[in-house]
């Protein structure tokens, strides 16, 4: 049995000389019958000729990770050098694509693949495979090696961007419109500007302290439509693509009067962060927080104060701003509720009043009880500036006279 055994093994090698198949088949049949003494005896190393041994390996981490799991042990996102956050200013290995140029049936040899890397037919007949000429071959390696090149200077190539709010923030940069649908429809009338860029982290139990970008994005297209959108990813530049793409499915209508400002004072809240809108004449500007006047600008406003009181977090002051100028009412809606003329005042005009809107079913005959008390919140800087009774916090300091 031992020596059968040992036969069988001998399979395994590859045989060389001019001894067939059939002959070690016919000895390992031999073999299995005759005891171990005999086998021994007469299976003599001159019965075979000679032969070597191959190693074969048909598996390794090459076919039996994934792409992902490979790119993961180069980019070692999961060591524990990552987990624990070291190495956080070393130059980052970014991922390649390396599909990028290479085609099905394209190699050095140059053989043309019909339904591959040459066309099926050609004048309505079918082709054959056939080889490219040795001056062809090496013209379409160096278009190759030049396109390669290409990819890599253009990758390496840093895109000068505007200047924002500073010059070293994010905030107010502009990143040109979204991307096109994909239904063909294009946004080249938008534009989209930067808001907020941070850095925020996740604790997980595999991969512990996680760090992606989070990025805050304002889209309008300077007629009264704009909105916003987060966008978060691994790095900046995808997390803003995603943001500036998703805002634009996210877009308000924002009413103005006469195309310069809005129709009347505003407050809005939204958690810790309270806005105070004001209507404002043409001309005055735009006198509020930097990230307002980025959107105002967005929008359409041109002429607008606004003052942000509590928190300044910069998607609050967002949210804030848009749910307010989405509850402001027109002229017309004010008239329609209320069913009388609404009127404005106009300093060059004096006491006279101008007729802004009026009720489509006409004005009710009874007006408005002069003792009904308006529903109006005053602020006291406003009383006492009106009232003559503001006065700087530094009026009563003294000063030393040198």
């Amino acid at each position: 049995m031992a020596a059968s055994v040992r036969v069988c093994y001998a399979l395994r090698i590859t045989v060389g000389g001019a001894a067939s198949l059939h002959s070690v088949g016919a000895a390992v049949h031999v073999a299995s019958r005759a005891t171990a003494a005999p086998l021994q005896r007469h299976l003599t190393p001159s019965h075979f000729p000679p032969t070597t041994w191959q190693q074969t390996r048909h598996g390794s981490f090459f076919n039996k990770l994934t792409a992902e799991e490979l790119w993961k042990g180069v980019l070692a996102e999961s060591g524990a050098g990552g987990k624990k956050g070291r190495g956080k200013r070393t130059k980052r290995k970014l991922k390649k694509d390396l599909n990028r140029g290479q085609f099905i049936g394209e190699g050095r040899g140059g053989f043309l693949w019909p339904g591959l890397n040459a066309p099926l037919l050609k004048d309505g007949t079918l082709q054959g495979m056939s080889q490219r000429d040795k001056a062809n071959q090496q013209a379409a390696r160096a278009d190759l090696v030049h396109h390669r090149d290409e990819w890599e200077r253009q990758r390496r190539m840093k895109v000068k961007r505007g200047r924002g709010w500073t010059g070293s923030s994010w905030g107010g940069i502009s990143l040109g419109p979204p991307d096109p649908g994909p239904n063909g429809e294009t946004y080249e009338e938008f534009d989209s500007r930067v808001i907020e860029v941070k850095s925020v982290f996740n604790m997980t139990a595999r991969d512990g302290r996680r760090r992606s970008v989070s990025c805050l994005v304002a889209v309008g297209n300077g007629n009264g439509a704009a909105g916003f959108a987060l966008g978060k990813a691994n790095d900046r530049s995808t997390a803003l693509r995603k943001a500036k793409n998703k805002a634009i499915h996210y877009l308000f209508y924002v009413e103005r009067y006469n195309d310069h400002t809005i129709y009347h004072d505003i407050e809005s809240k939204f958690k810790k962060t309270k806005l105070r809108m004001k209507k404002q004449n043409q001309g005055y500007g735009l006198h509020c927080h930097r990230a307002i006047i980025t959107m105002c600008k967005l929008i359409g406003i041109k002429d607008m104060y606004c003052k942000v009181d509590g928190s300044v977090n910069l998607l609050n002051v967002t949210r804030a701003f848009f749910n307010g100028l989405s509850r402001q009412q027109t002229h017309q809606m004010l008239a329609e509720k209320k069913g009388l003329h609404v009127v404005e005042f106009q300093p060059h005009r004096g006491p006279l009043p101008i007729v802004v809107a009026s009720p489509k079913g006409g004005a009710r005959p009874n007006p408005e009880p002069e003792d009904e008390i308006p529903n109006m919140r005053l602020h006291w800087d406003d009383v006492r500036a009106a009232q003559g009774l503001k006065r700087s916090v530094w009026a009563s300091v003294k000063r030393t006279v040198w």
